[in-house]
Formats: structure tokens, C-alpha cells, sequence
């Protein structure tokens, strides 16, 4: 059912660049740029064409140029965080903190209250992470290489804790995971980790503080191995092997360094554009491992020209005919929060799903970001007013010692 809620975020008050971006889907651009070669700086898209083009190096300069200039200028946002530079390069630990004095275990993830056996502490080998930028509450988005065990991809992923994750009364808990998967190419960077001044970790953090949302780890890896093709988050035949590189090695890399839940209860997706695809695919095709997805101004059906000749496997990463797997097993439940924006389109799309699929297991809200566009910036107000507290309600939390 469509949840619409006020806009009574500040957030939403800010005035809101257009790129010229089409509306979801394939079709016409709109607003200042449509037919020319300017790109949407937040997934990389043209004005006009398919959804997930290919882009030359040209084009990659050309958006690196634009978000310089955003960021050099203003472009009506202020940064969150004044230093941005400092200190970054450095070295970043995630030790655990020193633990109450009282009736907290030092290990084997003991609250006061007894011990959680769902609390999975790191299990190593810790990751080498550089600091690649800071926040004006003092966290830090790092960054390191990671050489896929799995899937065998080797690329960059970023990191974000709450400011929680290192105080000393959650030294014995574990916490939730959200895995932020960029739009457009995904590729050679995540504009989650690159670009913080789109606010989503100070989204976290004001939800958590507010006690609306929880203070989720943010994992943020690059979504495609290149910036000629999309590969749909999937393991194509013959390609890189990007589905297995999201389900299984991206998380066993926070599993590793972080203290995390065993259980799919702490584990989340959130995507725009074609992240959104792939968030929602992931869920539907790995209900044991995700609990939910925030899916904006997403595709539902898979659509890489690297498919070719490849329809079953193609079929085995729909997520429509995933879903319908899902609902036919009477499989675990997950939740679906679908967002878009009221000036870029692809409703019909979203509420056809949803009726479609929005049954048994499967729990889907459709929200309604008013006069909001397909930018990254529109869809964290939306997480602000609805997405991050309706994601937080079924997802678990840490607990405080004591607590």
C-alpha cells in the first residue's frame, strides 16, 4: 500500500539540482540539459537512451569536472564536515573499545545481560584501511582493496561506522550492516563513499540519534568491475562474477573487521537506480543472508546487453520470477521499501510489482518522495521521512550493556 508522509524534513527544503536525467526507464529527458551530453552526476546517465549506457573516458572526465565544480562551489549544499582532507590517507583501526567496567564480557560478544549468541565478533584477517575523508562528527569513511575469495573480482569498498560503534557501552554488541550500492556505473568509485556532502551518512546518524532509524555500518563497494557494461549485480556467464562479489564477499569483508549479527536480521541493501536493481534482486535471490532493501528509482527486471544467449540464466536473476520462488516456498519474510520521486516516473512500474509480488513473504511500501527527481540527494530525503525508520522496524539493533 502507498505510504505518502510531509515533508517535514529541513533536508527537504533545500533546493534540488536537475542534470537533465531521464525519468526512470528508457524515454526523453527533461529539465535544463535534456538532448545534450551532459551527465547526471549522481549515476552517470545521458539525457537521453537506455538506462545503463556505455560511457567513454571523455564522459567520465567530464562528470568528474561537474561534481568538482558542485563541491568547489557550493552548488547550494553544505558539506557535512569541515574537514574533509584531514587526516586522510591514514590508517584506520576498528578495535573494539574498551568495555564497561561492569558486568560487560571482554569477549565472545557478552551484553551484561547475558550473552547474544547472533553476535558474530570480526573474524579476521582485518582489512588495511585508509582514511578517505571525515566527517564533522568525527567518523570517517575508509577505504580498502579487496580481492574477492569468492568470486575472485578484486576492487575498492568503503566503510562508514556510527559514532555508537566505538563507544564504550556497545563494545559487546554487534550492529546492523547496510550495504549502499551506487547508481549509473558504479564504477571506478561509490558516490556514497566519494561524495558524503548527499547526506546519507548524517541521515543515519540523526535517525539513529532521534531514535527513528538504527546506526547502521555502511559498506559501500564498487558495483561494476568496469564502466563499459552493467552487469545487473549477477554472475553472467563468461564475466566477472558481480553477484557473487555483492552477496557473499562484500559481506564477509564486514564480517571479518566488524562486530556484526550471524543472523539475516542485521543484514540490509540499499541501492538508487541501477543499485535499486540489484538491492532488490539480491533479497529476492538471498532471503537467508538479507532482511530488506530501500530500493529507489530502481529497474525490477534485469536487462545487461551481457546476457545475450544467456536467457535461463538471465530468468534466475529476475527478480519477479525470484519473487514468485519466494512466495511458492513460503520462504522467510522480507521487507521491500520502494521509492521514487513524483517528477521522474516509473510508478506503474514499482506498484505493478508490488502487486505482483507484494504477498505472503514478501512485504512492500511504495513511498512517494514529493516533487522529489532521480538524484541522490531527493532519495535520502525520502529515507529521512520514511525509508531508514520503516527499514530500521524489522531489522535488529545493538544493545548497550546493561540494556
Amino acid at each position: 500500500m502507498q505510504q505518502q508522509y510531509p515533508q517535514t524534513s529541513p533536508y527537504a527544503q533545500q533546493p534540488q539540482p536537475s542534470y537533465g536525467h531521464p525519468p526512470m526507464g528508457r524515454g526523453p529527458g527533461h529539465g535544463p540539459g535534456a538532448g545534450t551530453e551532459q551527465l547526471c552526476v549522481h549515476c552517470g546517465q545521458p539525457p537521453f537512451g537506455p538506462r545503463r549506457p556505455k560511457r567513454s573516458k571523455a564522459k567520465l572526465w567530464i562528470g568528474a569536472a561537474v561534481i568538482a565544480a558542485l563541491l568547489a562551489g557550493g552548488g547550494g549544499y553544505a558539506y557535512w564536515g569541515t574537514d574533509w582532507f584531514d587526516g586522510n590517507g591514514d590508517d584506520v583501526s576498528f578495535a573494539k573499545p574498551k568495555a564497561p567496567a561492569q558486568g560487560g564480557a571482554a569477549s565472545g560478544g557478552a551484553a551484561a545481560n547475558g550473552p547474544d549468541p547472533d553476535i558474530s565478533l570480526p573474524t579476521g584477517p582485518a582489512a588495511q584501511f585508509k582514511q578517505s575523508s571525515k566527517l564533522d562528527d568525527g567518523t570517517r569513511i575508509s577505504k580498502t582493496r579487496l580481492k574477492g575469495a569468492k568470486s575472485g573480482f578484486e576492487g575498492d569498498v568503503w566503510v562508514w561506522t556510527p559514532k555508537e560503534y566505538d563507544e564504550a557501552k556497545y563494545a559487546n554488541s554487534a550492529f546492523p550492516v547496510m550495504i549502499a550500492l551506487p547508481g549509473g556505473n558504479g564504477y571506478p568509485d561509490n558516490y556514497w563513499a566519494t561524495m558524503p556532502n548527499i547526506g546519507l551518512q548524517k541521515a543515519i546518524a540523526e535517525a539513529s540519534a532521534k531514535g527513528k532509524g538504527l546506526p547502521f555500518i555502511l559498506v559501500m563497494p564498487l558495483l561494476n568491475p568496469d564502466s563499459k557494461n552493467y552487469y545487473d549485480g549477477s554472475d553472467i556467464p563468461g564475466q566477472p562474477k558481480m553477484g557473487t562479489w555483492i552477496a557473499e564477499d562484500v559481506p564477509d569483508l564486514a564480517k571479518a573487521n566488524f562486530r556484526t549479527y550471524k543472523s539475516r536480521d542485521g543484514w540490509a541493501i540499499m541501492g538508487n537506480s541501477s543499485g535499486a536493481f540489484v538491492g532488490l534482486k539480491q533479497v529476492m535471490q538471498h532471503p537467508e543472508k538479507f532482511r530488506g532493501v530501500i530500493a529507489n528509482g530502481g529497474e525490477t527486471a534485469p536487462d545487461s546487453p551481457l546476457w545475450k544467449n544467456n536467457k535461463a540464466e538471465m530468468d534466475a536473476n529476475d527478480p519477479a520470477k525470484l519473487a514468485q520462488k519466494l512466495i511458492q516456498s513460503k520462504g522467510p519474510e522480507v521487507y521491500v521499501n520502494f521509492q521514487y520521486g513524483t517528477k521522474e516516473g516509473g510508478r506503474d512500474r514499482l506498484e505493478k510489482f508490488q502487486r505482483e509480488n507484494g504477498k505472503g513473504p514478501i512485504k512492500i511500501d511504495l513511498y512517494e518522495i514529493q516533487g522529489g527527481d532521480h538524484n541522490g540527494w531527493d532519495y535520502v530525503r525520502g529515507m529521512r521521512e520514511q525509508g531508514l525508520e520503516a527499514l530500521s522496524k524489522v531489522m535488529k539493533g545493538p544493545k548497550p550493556s546493561g540494556g
